[in-house]
């Protein structure tokens, strides 16, 4: 059994259809309450079933008019669901007014009433020997009829119900006697009687009453008849005392209908709201029972709900990858638009753009003519300054501005001094900088029958990088 988060109750109406929803819990909440007039739609919020209903299930119940029905009270052995209604359908041809294949119909099983009096813990009832069951059942045709009108309106009812099954279970029953329960399930006109006798339900009937003065005449047969048939079945046994249930006004108008109104007994009824909490308390308890809706209808209207979500979710799919291609293509013309102002502002701007390399080049092949100028001079001038006394300079080499080679001589014994020298130009600074990034070690060459050493090092230039 599904775990149903609410439940919809809904009360067909010839001049107005009440809804009511409610929480399913301890006390089922009433939660909402609507009230439409047969040609206007109810709310899909309340009544549609979506992704939602797959989280937060819900229950939709539609009572059937009581006037549409025929029911049966009739006595079995106790036994389990499964063979009581084994038992039921083995004497339906009996029970049922026409074919079974030509109605739907379902069974309740009703408690036994503890009575006050001697003898009562004996009876068959009591010590669970035999059960009531209540037979419902509702031509085939009329149910079709009225769950096309409810589908027309978009509501797919989960069951069908009838309220009189809890206000019979709602009726406190003290004494023997016969409840008449007027305008039940609130269709004018139509009364339902229920004969209590030993703490057991012995009949039921409902009736459909005319208009006008004719009225008190049927409800006195109807009466007499049930007399009549509780004498000869002996579950009669004393003159039976009647209850009416109905509200204030609704009993002032059936009491003049009774030959000795004084002697009626009056009970207020559930009202409908809280008849309607009764039927959905009851429904969630027995959502895997059977109800008067046909199984073909129930198969039906859950591949439905199935079909409708997958037919949602394929438009929601369908949705999403339009608005994708939309955004896309947005995308797209957008960056096409912003790809055209680069080629046009490009296209501006080319001539002044190789102006611009052209006066770099040029601004570097200045500069470097600048920075070669005195770049012999300063490395001369810091072999000059930094050459030892006993250091011969012989000749000088720049090569293409980047590196610079020292020839000279140099005696023997003060071969030192060249190391002195080589050191002392890689320390040499122009203008706060090295003017040598490297300085590579001397080689020098002995000369045969020469007291001198020949030597040679190269030098690279500390070069300043030309604007780009």
């Amino acid at each position: 059994m599904p775990r149903w988060n609410s439940c919809n109750v809904l009360m067909p109406g010839a001049q107005t259809r009440e809804l009511w929803q409610f929480n399913v819990g301890g006390k089922f909440t009433l939660l909402r309450k609507e009230s439409k007039r047969p040609s206007e739609p109810l709310s899909e919020k309340l009544v549609a079933k979506d992704w939602q209903a797959l989280l937060q299930p819900r229950l939709n119940i539609a009572w059937l008019a009581p006037d549409r029905v025929f029911v049966r009270v009739i006595q079995m052995p106790k036994a389990d669901l499964a063979e009581t209604r084994s038992m039921v359908e083995f004497q339906l041809e009996k029970l049922s007014p026409l074919p079974p294949n030509q109605i739907v119909w379902t069974y309740e099983v009703l408690p036994y009433v503890v009575q006050p009096g001697a003898g009562q813990e004996l009876t068959p009832h009591a010590t669970g020997e035999l059960q009531t069951v209540l037979v419902i059942m509702a031509v085939r045709h009329h149910v079709e009829e009225y769950l096309g009108q409810l589908e027309g309106q978009g509501y797919l009812a989960d069951r069908l119900e009838l309220p009189l099954l809890d206000e019979l279970r709602a009726t406190k029953v003290k004494e023997d006697g016969a409840w008449i329960y007027a305008n039940v399930g609130g269709a004018e006109g139509v009364c339902m009687v229920a004969w209590w006798y030993g703490g057991v339900l012995q009949n039921l009937s409902v009736v459909q009453l005319p208009v006008g003065d004719l009225r008190r005449q049927v409800l006195g047969e109807q009466l007499s008849q049930a007399c009549w048939a509780g004498e000869v079945e002996g579950w009669l046994l004393s003159e039976p005392k009647l209850h009416l249930v109905a509200d204030e006004a609704t009993a002032a108008q059936w009491l003049p209908l009774f030959d000795s109104p004084e002697t009626v007994e009056v009970a207020p009824p559930l009202p409908l709201h809280e008849l309607a909490a009764h039927t959905a308390r009851r429904a969630v308890g027995q959502a895997g029972a059977e109800s008067l809706l046909p199984p073909e209808y129930a198969s039906r209207y859950r591949q439905l709900f199935v079909d409708r979500l997958w037919m949602r979710g394929l438009g929601a799919v369908l949705m999403i990858y339009v608005a994708g291609v939309v955004i896309y293509w947005g995308l797209v013309q957008y960056a096409s638009w912003r790809y055209d102002g680069v080629v046009e502002q490009i296209a501006a701007n080319g001539q002044e753009y190789t102006n611009t390399v052209q006066l770099r080049e040029r601004l570097k092949v200045l500069r470097d003519t600048l920075e070669l100028q005195y770049a012999a001079l300063e490395c001369y001038k810091s072999a000059s300054d930094n050459l030892p006394s006993e250091v011969t300079l012989n000749s000088m080499t720049f090569e293409r501005g980047s590196k610079v080679t020292f020839f000279g001589t140099v005696p023997s014994e003060h071969r030192q001094k060249l190391n002195d020298f080589n050191a002392r130009l890689l320390e040499h600074e122009v203008r706060g900088q090295k003017l040598f990034s490297k300085v590579n070690p001397p080689s020098s060459q002995s000369v045969l029958n020469q007291p001198t050493v020949t030597w040679n090092f190269s030098c690279d230039l500390k070069r300043t990088e030309g604007v780009e």
